[in-house]
C-alpha cells in the first residue's frame, strides 16, 4: 500500500501550497458511508476466515479421498506463490515507496538518501536464517555425535533406494560373518543381543531427534509466517478504514480477493505442518487470528482519528512492511519453494509432469497476487 493511500491529505488540492514541512501534515480524515465501512469489517472477517479454514478441513480427508489430495496439492503450491508475490509486490514495493517518501526524508533526515526498505528486508532475512539455525541446533541437542549418528544422518539424506541397499548389504555381511564364525557360548550370545538392543535404541533416538529438529524448524517458519502476514493485514485494515469514499468500493473488492488468497496460503501452511495431537487446536486459533487482523485494523481506523503527522505514520508503515517482506520472502523462497519443490523426498522421486504441475500452481499464485498489485 502506498503512503498516499494510507493517509489521505486534508488540504484542498486546488489551493496553492509549498513543498515542505506543512505539506507533510494530514488533518483528520472525514469518513462517510459508515454503514458500508462497518459492514466491510464483517465481510472481510467471514471470507478470510473461510478461506483460511478450508485447507484445514480438506486436509483431514486426504487419506481416503483422492479429490481432497488433489485439492491440497493445488492449495499448497498456489499458496506458496501467493506468499512469494505478497512479499515482493505488496510489501517490499510499498516499503520502498514509503521510506523513500519526501515527507519522511524531510522530517527524518537520517532516512533520506539510503535504501532503508531493502536494508531492513535484508536484515530480516538474516535474522530469520539465524533463528532457524538456533532452533534446529537446540532441537537436536543431546542426540550425540558418535559415528552411528553420522551414519544415520547420511543415510537419511540419501535416496530411499540407497538406504534399502545399504541395509541389505549390512544384513548380508552379518549373515556371512555368522555362518563363518564358530559356535558361540550362551554368554557371548547374550552380550550380542544386548549390543543389538543398544544399537537399535541409539538409532531410534537419532531418528526421534531428527524428527523433532525438522518439526521445530517447520513450526518456527510457520509462526514467523503468521507474524508477517498478521502485521501486514493490520495495516491493510488501517488503509481500508481511512480510504476516501470515492475509492472505497474498488479498494474493498480488491482487498477481499487479496486477503482470501493470503488466507488460502496461510491456511495451507497450517494444514501441512505436522502438529502434535495435543496441539491440534493451534492451527485453528492461528487461522482465526489472521482472519481477525484486518477487521481489527479497520475498526481501529474507523474508531480513532489518524495523527496529524503523516511522515511518522508513513515511516512506521514502511518499516513494518519491510520487516514483513523479509519474513515472507525467506519463508516463501527457502522454507516453501526450495524445500518442497527441490528437497522434499516425495517430490524428488516424482515424475517431471507432477513437478511441472506444482510449478504451474506456484506460478498461478504469483500471477494472481502480482495482478492485484495493480490496484492495491
Amino acid at each position: 500500500m502506498s503512503s498516499r493511500a494510507l493517509w489521505p491529505r486534508a488540504h484542498d488540492d486546488h489551493e496553492p501550497h509549498e513543498a515542505g514541512e506543512e505539506d507533510c501534515h494530514a488533518g483528520p480524515v472525514a469518513l462517510g458511508r459508515l454503514p458500508l465501512r462497518i459492514g466491510a469489517i464483517f465481510i472481510l472477517l467471514v471470507l478470510t476466515l473461510v478461506t483460511a479454514l478450508v485447507p484445514l478441513m480438506v486436509s483431514r480427508k486426504t487419506r481416503m479421498n483422492a479429490t481432497a489430495r488433489a485439492a491440497m496439492f493445488i492449495f499448497k503450491y498456489v499458496g506458496t506463490g501467493v506468499i512469494i508475490a505478497t512479499a515482493w509486490m505488496h510489501l517490499l514495493a510499498p516499503a520502498i515507496e514509503q521510506l523513500g517518501n519526501e515527507c519522511v526524508g524531510h522530517v527524518w533526515p537520517v532516512i533520506a538518501g539510503y535504501p532503508w526498505a531493502l536494508c531492513i528486508g535484508l536484515m530480516t532475512i538474516m535474522v530469520m536464517f539465524l533463528l532457524e539455525v538456533v532452533v534446529s541446533s537446540m532441537a537436536n541437542d543431546g542426540d550425540g555425535d558418535d559415528g552411528l549418528g553420522h551414519a544415520v544422518t547420511i543415510a537419511g539424506s540419501c535416496d530411499s533406494n540407497d538406504v534399502l541397499a545399504l541395509k541389505k548389504s549390512v544384513v548380508d555381511d552379518e549373515d556371512e560373518a555368522r555362518i563363518a564364525s564358530p559356535p558361540r557360548t550362551a554368554v557371548e550370545a547374550n552380550n550380542e543381543k544386548q549390543h543389538q538392543q543398544h544399537h537399535h535404541q541409539q538409532q531410534q533416538g537419532v531418528r526421534d531427534g531428527q524428527t523433532q529438529g525438522g518439526f521445530a524448524g517447520q513450526l518456527a517458519a510457520t509462526l514467523m509466517l503468521e507474524f508477517g502476514v498478521v502485521f501486514h493485514s493490520v495495516f491493510i485494515g488501517l488503509t481500508l478504514g481511512t480510504t476516501a469514499d470515492d475509492k472505497f468500493n474498488m479498494l474493498l473488492v480488491v482487498l477481499v480477493f487479496h486477503q482470501m488468497l493470503e488466507g488460502l496460503g496461510l491456511g495451507t501452511r497450517l494444514a501441512v505442518t505436522p502438529w502434535p495431537k495435543r496441539k491440534g487446536w493451534v492451527p485453528w486459533v492461528l487461522a482465526l487470528g489472521f482472519a481477525l487482523s484486518t477487521p481489527m485494523g479497520m475498526a481501529a481506523a474507523i474508531g480513532t482519528k489518524p495523527p496529524s503527522q503523516m511522515a511518522t505514520q508513513t515511516l512506521i508503515n514502511g518499516i513494518f512492511d519491510a520487516i514483513s517482506a523479509g519474513i515472507l520472502m525467506y519463508t516463501g523462497l527457502v522454507e516453501l519453494l526450495a524445500h518442497e519443490l527441490l528437497f522434499e523426498p516425495a517430490m524428488r522421486r516424482a515424475r517431471l509432469g507432477r513437478r511441472l504441475a506444482a510449478y504451474g500452481c506456484v506460478a498461478l499464485g504469483v500471477f494472481a497476487m502480482a495482478l492485484l498489485a495493480k490496484w492495491a
